[in-house]
């Protein structure tokens, strides 16, 4: 049987929009809501309490339309209140984005060297080495904090060629290059629009995006549960886009994100 119930996904702005593209282009006919907390970008400066908080909010809020399934597309909000959210909505189906990538590089790692970039926050969490180490105990996990990336992305500074973003990626990267590192997990929803500058720069480094990794860690488990939706076509899909602050400033970011596949506008909606 077919399933169009919507897929809920949201991240405290608008880089989980990177899952979007992951789902759209791995299952073209789904429907999607997306909620971006954008009055409370970002959580990682926020405690784990606070986070929790707005995490069960944002679920309550996707839990308005009728979903079969939500998706954490926040590195920070997945580390810390993923299992919360599964114990409060026990009948819902959670994916989040570390879990998928680090068993994945847990897998295919070579040498069983890994590197992780990822923010400040996701950083300090720890949750790549602990995911990674429980499908792979000898892996040996170098992290990188990154905080430049983020806002070279959304300022559109992420193509092969340009020679800011080549530098500032050497600066971080390289040191993890020699370090023997043979897979590099891109854990933040915004470097997967980075992957081809990175693969140009370290064509030997098997790059894992944590966004394509969460979509096809859904895709399998639909499959499994025969909750797909059986429509394949992207123009027969909807998708409804939400944020909580500041509705007309993001359309032209989420573009970057996602260019012709957004198939829509975002609407601000207070969310309690």
């Amino acid at each position: 049987m077919s399933d169009n119930r919507y897929i809920g996904v949201f991240d405290s702005g608008i880089g989980g929009l990177t899952v979007v593209k992951s789902i759209v282009d791995s299952m073209p006919g789904e429907n999607i809501i997306y909620f971006g907390d954008t009055a409370h970008v970002p959580y990682g400066t926020r405690s784990e309490r606070q986070i929790t908080e707005y995490v069960l909010a944002d679920v309550r809020f996707l839990r308005t339309f009728d979903i079969k399934a939500v998706v954490i597309a926040c590195n920070t909000a997945d580390s810390v209140a993923k299992e919360k959210v599964k114990q409060a909505y026990p009948d819902l189906p959670v994916f989040g984005v570390v879990d998928p990538a680090s068993r994945l590089a847990a897998e295919t790692t070579k040498n069983g060297k890994v590197g992780v970039i990822a923010t400040n926050a996701t950083v300090k969490t720890g949750a790549y080495e602990k995911a990674i180490h429980r499908y792979n105990a000898d892996a040996t996990v170098y992290m990188e904090a990154c905080p430049l990336l983020v806002p070279l992305v959304e300022n559109g500074r992420f193509k092969t060629g340009d020679p800011v973003i080549e530098i500032v990626l050497k600066e971080y990267l390289d040191p993890l290059v020699e370090k023997g590192i043979d897979t590099l997990v891109l854990g933040c929803t915004h470097y997967p629009l980075l992957y081809g500058t990175i693969t140009h720069l370290y064509p030997e480094l098997n790059v894992i995006s944590s966004s394509d990794a969460a979509a096809a860690k859904m895709l399998g488990t639909l499959i499994q549960n025969g909750t797909c939706n059986e429509n394949s076509e992207a123009e027969q899909s909807e998708r409804k886009y939400f944020v909580s602050d500041d509705a007309e400033g993001v359309d032209k970011l989420a573009r970057v994100f996602m260019g012709d596949e957004l198939g829509g506008t975002f609407q601000q909606v207070d969310v309690e």
